[in-house]
């Protein structure tokens, strides 16, 4: 019989691989290769999720993997940006094109006479040229196919053409109107073919013990039961509280469950909540829909002895940069003096040139 997993074990192992047991120091590209990525829908958050684990982070340090390519901003997992290393990248992205694929259906009508073995060619040939915005791809597109809906047209070459973000130095890395150029030009390399078991047993070096279930919801790719079964013979299985089967790598780490875990902010759409179908290890289900917004942002949120008990939000105004925190119960002492420490932390982080520095606390949502 599987050895059976607490929800409090499956946090502390979860927590440990993804960094937040206690800050490394190591390099940038070596973090996020740790995350197997993270999300990145928006440029901001991935600084944010690289203070909150690595001992010594500097913004410059992510801006300078971006430039150098070690680290790209691409479409990879659920058909959303991801932070990603350029060798994960060409590893796995050939991987997610059945999902991608799948993802056109969004489409609908507006995919009347869309033909892909037409556009993509035309977009590729139009990127060989070089960067492009979105707006320019799209245009240029509408020219040659004056009968497509000019957003399907935009939405086919997002799916369907392996593409990264150009970097610049803004602050966050790009600007609100990015440059997008071929992958396989701009990392001077050919993607591999897929490799799902490979990017399976990945998922579970940053995410396990984890079900089927739980790897489907983090890659938005569809019936990795037999995956997991053909893997089976080199991975530990456990089962959950309620007996759902679980793998894990052999040597990956499982922390006992009274191993501290200290307090963490986590940015929006941050990967760590998003990567179980099962999300009882990070956050109870009661507080579950509390984590997106009605037009489905991620929120932020902040981790208390290893849970989410809260989101959080930043406010710079006239130079006093405000944290504050909504948790979802009423917090002991404890828990409010050390988030208050990790909070100024983030804020001399986030916002250096603030005059003066706030953590609040709202009432209980």
């Amino acid at each position: 019989m599987a050895e059976t997993l607490s929800v409090q074990t499956l946090n502390r192992a979860t927590l440990a691989r993804q960094l937040l047991l206690a800050r490394e120091r190591i390099p940038v590209a070596d973090a996020v290769a740790r995350l197997c990525a993270m999300q990145a829908q928006e440029p901001k958050p991935p600084f944010l999720g690289l203070w909150t684990r690595v001992d010594g982070f500097q913004a410059s340090d992510l801006h300078t993997a971006m430039h150098d390519r070690s680290l790209v901003r691409a479409t990879m997992m659920r058909a959303t940006l991801h932070l990603v290393t350029a060798s994960d990248y060409i590893a796995f992205r050939t991987t997610m094109q059945p999902m991608l694929d799948t993802a056109m259906r969004v489409l609908g009508d507006r995919a009347a006479g869309l033909d892909l073995e037409q556009v993509v060619p035309a977009a590729r040939a139009f990127l060989q040229e070089g960067p492009r915005t979105f707006n320019e791809v799209r245009a240029h597109l509408q020219e040659g196919f004056p009968d497509v809906n000019e957003r399907a047209l935009g939405y086919a070459v997002r799916m369907c053409v392996p593409l990264v973000m150009v970097p610049t130095e803004d602050r966050w890395g790009f600007p609100r109107t990015s440059r997008f150029a071929l992958a396989d030009t701009w990392l001077d390399a050919p993607l591999a073919p897929p490799a799902l078991d490979s990017l399976m047993l990945r998922y579970l070096a940053a995410f396990g013990p984890a079900s089927a279930a739980d790897a489907q919801t983090w890659s938005g790719l569809p019936a990795l039961g037999e995956v997991f079964d053909r893997l089976r013979p080199g991975l530990r299985v456990f089962a959950d509280d309620k007996g759902r089967e679980l793998f894990d790598l052999p040597d990956a780490p499982r922390p006992a469950e009274d191993v501290p875990a200290p307090a963490r902010f986590l940015p929006e759409f941050d990967s760590l909540v998003l990567a179980h179908a099962d999300r009882r290890r990070i956050i109870a289900d009661a507080h579950r829909p509390s984590l997106t917004t009605k037009n489905l942002r991620v929120r932020a949120v902040f981790l208390w002895d290893g849970f989410a008990h809260g989101t959080w939000e930043l406010e710079y105004k006239r130079r006093i940069a405000t944290l504050r925190l909504r948790p979802f119960e009423p917090l002991p002492s404890s828990a409010l003096a050390a988030l208050t420490t990790e909070g100024e932390a983030l804020l001399r982080f986030a916002e250096p040139a603030a005059k003066e520095a706030r953590v609040e606390v709202a009432e209980p949502v």
